[in-house]
């Protein structure tokens, strides 16, 4: 691995740790977002693991991103979350399942820290709102010259397709009988990409494409930042219901109103009118 190169995100008077070591995968401090709910960090931390749908959030990423991960053991967690009995830590999720997406750091400036994917995740659970405020500066810093954290590649596309793979394995496990044809397993896809489609923008993309015959690309190219916001988060809710089981109509119905309430919250916070960060 490289040199780990730090830098801060400034959300809302919050300081918050970030640190990459590849320039592809950064990582958040989960201590100091957990600070924007309480003085006690690790509690909030700990209370938000013991959710049965972070569990499974956090077992279908390290499938995703870690060969080495242990799914006898994720499977036991599964079981036991939600219960009242159910505790969970930072340090006993990465001993027994060997998780790479949360990392303890011992020492001064140590802490939780996770993947942006999770974080993102948890920081929407602390905060809609909040969350908002620290994709804007995360953002800013994937994309400032100046930033150590300086890449090149787009950060709400990346962030998409990392929820997009959440999302269709989220459909490939749980909706797609073996049995289908892989034209009916295309059309499963298309299907529930659509189903968002409709829910965003209120179209499908064919319809879209029927109404925008002149214009290049995709309904999705065109979309603007909220949208993008929206549909990130969109994406990972998504799969989420998909593993509980939620029948499209429920997963719609539920959908749009996180659709309503991001939208109406971007509004109201006004991202072009968020403080703006001093020249570096």
């Amino acid at each position: 691995m490289g040199k780990v190169i730090k830098d801060t995100i400034h959300a809302n008077g919050i300081d918050i740790g970030i640190y990459t070591q590849d320039f592809e995968n950064e990582f958040i401090s989960l201590t100091d977002i957990a600070r924007y709910k309480s003085d006690d960090p690790t509690a909030v931390i700990q209370n938000w693991m013991r959710n049965r749908d972070v569990i499974e959030f956090l077992g279908l990423w390290e499938k995703l991103h870690n060969p080495d991960f242990k799914p006898l053991e994720f499977e036991g967690f599964k079981k036991q979350a939600g219960a009242n009995a159910f505790t969970m830590s930072p340090k006993k999720w990465i001993e027994t399942t060997e998780a790479i997406g949360i990392v303890s750091k011992a020492g001064r400036y140590g802490g939780t820290y996770a993947h942006s994917d999770i974080a993102m995740s948890f920081a929407t659970w602390i905060s809609p709102e909040f969350q908002l405020y620290i994709m804007k500066d995360y953002r800013r810093l994937k994309t400032d010259e100046n930033s150590r954290l300086s890449l090149n590649w787009n950060l709400n596309r990346e962030i998409s397709k990392l929820n997009y793979k959440i999302h269709t394995n989220a459909i490939k496990e749980n909706l797609i009988p073996p049995e289908l044809t892989p034209a009916q397993i295309a059309y499963t896809y298309a299907n529930e990409a659509d189903m968002l489609n409709v829910v965003l923008f209120g179209k499908t993309a064919k319809q879209w494409k029927v109404e925008n015959p002149m214009v290049k690309g995709n309904m999705r190219d065109g979309a603007t930042l909220n949208q993008l916001l929206v549909l990130a988060n969109l994406e990972s809710y998504n799969a989420i219901l998909i593993t509980q089981g939620k029948n499209q109509k429920e997963r719609m119905e539920l959908l749009r109103q996180l659709t309503i309430q991001q939208l109406q919250t971007l509004e109201a916070v006004s991202l072009n009118n968020l403080p703006q960060v001093a020249e570096r």
